[in-house]
């Protein structure tokens, strides 16, 4: 604390000592005890001023000073707005150097005003002010300057961001979170309230319940369509579940007992409630998600503008900007040389029109976020009724080519978490969230064929027809006037795009995502036709084989979407036989399904409960000769190869380092095994488990380890209902045959050939051992 100790001065007996060390000290242990000075107004003023220059305080303690005496009850507070704008300059350089610097760690030797003008007081005293009104027993509220009102919450932020303890210090006052609130009734004080409350919100321990707010309601009505835009950066931290770590990479095992430890429904989920009972709430974010940029360009735009800064996280807005600006400036050079073409169009003129695209697409960014996280609550069906009502789909299909993939944007390889803090531009922001709506849109939803316009549904019922199969239910009961309008829906201009991606594109990852939940559920033949008559399946085999793609993350959400592509579809399997048609590239093939199990193992299971429905249709000529035929139904019928593939399953995973990413591991093993089970075969493949564990010298490790995961496995899935279908409706496999099976696995009958037990000599047997306790 170098900056504030400042140099020797007389004191009583004739001694020098640090006597600005001391007030500091003192001011900085009242703030931990509560006892003793506790702001600069306590001490006289003469003392401030003789210490000042010294100490380097430029005159913030005595400003304080005469900032509190200005602003009594009784005062107009016209003096004290004039003292806080002489504080709020000296405040506002700091602020604005921690932004463009990144934001490095908050310290007092960094922004020395700022931490000054805590010490001192200053942001319980603007507290104190602000909330004035609220504490006076007239019936008549006394009226503050908007202007104040806006010096206030702006220098209160830049404490916030400058100095490390005063966003968590505001956090922890609950009346003064709740009456910021209030203060955004006003259109003028808006922003910089809204900017305050979302970084108080973001270090709250508790998170808040959007219910004690007064008049929620009506406040939310009230807000225009800007204002309702910013709102929901606020309400993303209030309806997201608190982040555990990353969502893929966390325990299962942590992540159960912590469910057993929080209440249910979560303070997240009461908030989703309450924000669904806002009435035309869903309807207006559907609207502010689907307007183009021309409709958002209103009379109160500029001045927006002028207040920006205040909510943008870093200045990769502003480079965006810019470099959109330099584009068109190019552009528009090289459409045309006529000088006189460009001197009617000079830079200044075009900015503001990429300014007006930029900002829509951060609005935008906010409101779908909203929607992903509603439409992943407890609430879905109510979400997903309201949002086919007011046709998000239709309308976001007829923003796709002029804004939301108007041009290629570099994802610099990066795969953002759902609830991951994003520090990438706006276009790369804007795209990831539209991938994550259409995935949680289209996931195990019948509502996922509005994705589709009125001619590719007919093309769905036309494919079934000629395979002389019924329609899927959901597909008739698709409500037409609610489906994408013009030449193609939704999902076929998403394949596009797709198919434009440089390999290692983090957009691939969520592109394939996307694609894949509209898959996923009870298998439909027709949507695999439909897709793979786009040349799908061909591109996810290019991007595998030939591309030279690295990132495992893209390879992952490639091998999942063509598990869903191929499962149990003899024209896909012929496909694929047409494309890897020499030994090289079906080995290419394979080395990337052996690099990372983890990834690809979905794909082998949807490969081996394809080959088991195709031997049981021997009769169907076609099927005859692609099983005889397909290099890949050829690999997966040799049993050696099942068991190579059962052995790496069982042994890559254990019950600590189960997460929901690993998981299926466990899932495709079982796959293998129930098939056996049914072939009388399962003997067979226990006692293959045992003969690797003595080649390998591990005796019992496999077979233990396996044991330990299938009682995780009850524990697990007999109580999640909507794990329990998904398992179901992927493998075709009754759910109660998983169950049967695992039981019969984990019998402790060691005279029985299919109990696990029944494998592990007595001196290796390790069963008793509870390792799924908390």
């Amino acid at each position: 604390m170098a900056t504030l100790m400042g140099s020797e001065s007389p004191c009583t007996g004739g001694k020098r000592r640090h006597c600005t060390g001391n007030i500091v000290t003192k001011f900085t242990a009242s703030k931990i005890t509560g006892q003793g000075f506790s702001r600069g107004t306590q001490l006289p003023g003469g003392l401030l001023q003789e210490r000042d220059k010294r100490a380097k305080w430029h005159g913030i303690p005595a400003l304080l000073q005469r900032l509190h005496e200005s602003s009594h009850p009784n005062s107009d507070l016209s003096q004290a707005h004039s003292f806080l704008k002489v504080l709020s300059s000296q405040l506002s350089m700091e602020a604005m150097s921690f932004v463009t610097e990144d934001r490095k760690t908050a310290q007092e030797s960094t922004f020395p005003n700022t931490y000054t003008f805590d010490l001192f007081g200053g942001v319980d005293l603007l507290v104190e002010i602000l909330m004035r009104p609220t504490l006076t027993m007239q019936k008549k509220k006394p009226n503050m300057n908007d202007d104040l009102v806006k010096d206030c919450l702006s220098v209160l932020y830049n404490c916030c961001i400058c100095t490390e303890g005063v966003t968590k210090s505001l956090a922890a006052r609950d009346d003064f979170v709740l009456f910021l609130f209030t203060l955004m009734t006003n259109k003028k004080t808006f922003l910089q309230t809204a900017t305050l409350i979302e970084d108080i919100l973001g270090v709250k321990k508790e998170m808040i319940h959007l219910e004690g707010i007064p008049n929620l309601s009506g406040l939310v009505q009230s807000f225009d369509q800007q204002q309702l835009a910013n709102f929901c950066r606020i309400l993303s931290v209030t309806i997201s579940e608190p982040d555990v770590g990353n969502d893929d990479k966390h325990t299962l095992l942590a992540k159960n007992a912590q469910q057993k430890r929080i209440a249910s429904p979560s303070r997240a989920e009461v908030n989703q409630v309450t924000l669904l009972n806002i009435p035309g709430f869903i309807e207006r974010l559907c609207k502010l998600a689907t307007r183009k940029v021309s409709e958002a360009t209103g009379a109160n735009f500029l001045q927006e503008l002028e207040d920006w800064y205040t909510w943008l996280d870093n200045a990769l807005v502003l480079d965006a900007l810019m470099q959109m600006a330099t584009e068109e400036a190019e552009q528009s050079s090289t459409e045309s040389s006529d000088e006189s073409s460009l001197a009617t169009s000079p830079l200044r003129h075009r900015l503001p029109q990429s300014m007006k695209i930029v900002h829509e697409i951060m609005y935008k960014v906010e409101v779908l976020y909203v929607l992903c996280v509603l439409l992943m609550g407890r609430q879905r069906n109510q979400v997903h009724k309201m949002l086919a009502e007011f046709r998000l789909i239709p309308g976001l299909n007829n923003l796709f080519d002029k804004l939301i993939w108007r041009k290629y944007t570099s994802s610099n390889h990066v795969v953002h978490g759902q609830n991951e803090n994003c520090d990438c531009s706006p276009e790369i922001s804007f795209k990831i969230q539209f991938l994550r709506l259409l995935q949680s849109f289209s996931d195990h939803h019948e509502n996922k064929y509005l994705l589709l316009n009125s001619q590719e549904l007919n093309e769905l019922s036309a494919i079934s027809m000629k395979a002389n199969i019924p329609e899927v239910e959901a597909l008739v009961n698709t409500d037409r006037s609610l489906v994408c309008d013009g030449k193609k829906g939704l999902l076929t201009r998403l394949l596009t795009v797709m198919k434009r991606e440089p390999p290692d594109s983090s957009f691939r990852f969520w592109q394939a995502r996307a694609v894949e939940s509209f898959l996923r559920g009870a298998t439909s033949y027709a949507d695999q036709m439909f897709l793979l008559k786009r040349g799908l399946l061909e591109h996810i085999l290019f991007c595998i084989i030939d591309s030279g793609c690295t990132s495992r993350d893209v390879l992952q959400s490639y091998f999942d979407l063509l598990g869903e592509l191929m499962k149990f579809n003899i024209d896909a399997f012929k496909r694929f036989n047409k494309y890897v048609n020499t030994p090289e590239k079906f080995q290419t093939f394979l080395t990337q399904i052996n690099s990372s199990l983890v990834d690809s193992n979905m794909l082998v299971r949807c490969i081996t409960l394809s080959l088991d429905r195709f031997e049981s249709q021997t009769e169907d000529v076609k099927v005859v000769e692609v099983l005889s035929e397909c290099c890949l139904l050829s690999y997966m019928a040799k049993v050696e190869n099942r068991l190579a593939f059962l052995f790496r399953l069982v042994n890559i995973i254990n019950v600590q380092t189960l997460t929901q990413e690993n998981v299926s591991c466990l899932n495709t093993s079982l796959v293998v095994l129930m098939l056996a089970r049914r072939k009388a075969k399962l003997p067979f493949y226990l006692n293959a488990l045992r003969e690797k564990e003595y080649a390998e010298k591990y005796p019992g490790c496999l077979l233990n380890n396996f044991h330990n995961l299938l009682r995780f496995w009850q524990r697990h899935y007999l109580n999640k209902d909507k794990d329990s279908t998904c398992l179901e409706n992927s493998s075709c496999i009754p759910f109660s045959y998983w169950k049967e099976t695992v039981s019969v696995l984990l019998g402790s009958d060691r005279t029985s050939l299919c109990a696990i037990a029944s494998y592990i000599d007595e001196p290796y047997m390790d069963l008793d051992k509870d390792l799924l306790e908390d």
